[in-house]
């Protein structure tokens, strides 16, 4: 049993996200391919002889008990393991916070398989999957490890194969957009009829042809800032843009990494508050 261990924690893009409607539960219905990108929160975990959660993550209010998403996933692993002992999470926040990209999803995920090592249990993807829907909707996409056409709230994910290799050039304004409040003001919903698998070309103008977001129309009505990101990022260059999520972070596509890299210069000399990443599907 390893008493400290190091993990990577993923964010994510939504390449479409079409909502199709509200469930009786008060979720909505999705379709949606995610896809996992190389900018990563860093998670040290350690093994404690207390039992007990703790969470630190320098720079970021947690809440006043820290609970945040990290510490509900470690409690249920480790009650789940019937083990006494507790674990302390520091997290390295790299994934800016409320932005669209799934930063709190992939650090929960990152627990849940983190913990799953470190005390030795065995539990197969497939539990680990249904204990992160309990935790949140995108919990589960980060345990699954693959891009993926999701459907339900989610949670039904399907392997989408033979990407092709591209950039991105993701761009973050500073600020930070509440999920729930985007669902909240959410009108009408998309017009796809059937939750398929969309068919597309595996190139790079097969994904632009893909982009979508039915919530970004609500997040451009609060936050205009968000169509300047996008107008900025086809001034310079980007083949296709979209925000992610519910936003505010907006992603360019690009074929080849230099062009990304001179496109993400020219952003920051512009705008030096925003945050420039450029990244790979992973």
């Amino acid at each position: 049993m390893n008493s400290t261990a190091h993990y990577l924690a993923p964010a994510k893009i939504n390449l479409c996200l079409h909502v199709l409607g509200r469930r009786p539960d008060g979720y909505h219905e999705l379709a949606m391919i995610m896809q996992r990108v190389s900018l990563y929160d860093r998670l040290e975990m350690t093994l404690t002889g207390e039992p007990g959660v703790r969470v630190i993550c320098p720079g970021v209010d947690l809440p006043p008990d820290g609970e945040n998403i990290a510490a509900r996933a470690a409690r249920r692993l480790l009650a789940l393991a019937g083990e006494r002992c507790g674990v302390e999470i520091v997290i390295d926040k790299q994934i800016p916070v409320a932005a669209g990209l799934g930063g709190g999803s992939s650090d929960a995920a990152a627990v849940l398989m983190g913990l799953n090592d470190m005390l030795e249990l065995g539990l197969d993807s497939t539990t680990l999957m249904a204990e992160g829907a309990r935790l949140g909707a995108d919990v589960p996409f980060f345990i699954f490890g693959a891009t993926a056409w999701a459907t339900g709230i989610g949670d039904r994910l399907e392997k989408v194969e033979d990407m092709p290799p591209l950039w991105y050039v993701l761009v973050n304004p500073g600020l930070a957009v509440s999920t729930a409040w985007v669902y909240q003001n959410l009108g009408l919903t998309s017009k796809i009829e059937e939750a398929k698998l969309p068919r597309f070309s595996r190139t790079v103008g097969g994904v632009v042809g893909l982009l979508h977001n039915d919530l970004e129309r609500v997040t451009v009505s609060r936050y205009p800032l968000v169509a300047k990101v996008k107008e900025e990022l086809v001034a310079s260059g980007a083949g296709g843009v979209l925000m992610s999520g519910s936003g505010p972070t907006v992603f360019g596509v690009f074929a080849e990494e230099t062009a990304a890299r001179k496109a993400a210069d020219e952003l920051l000399h512009r705008h030096s508050d925003w945050r420039v990443f450029v990244v790979q599907p992973v």
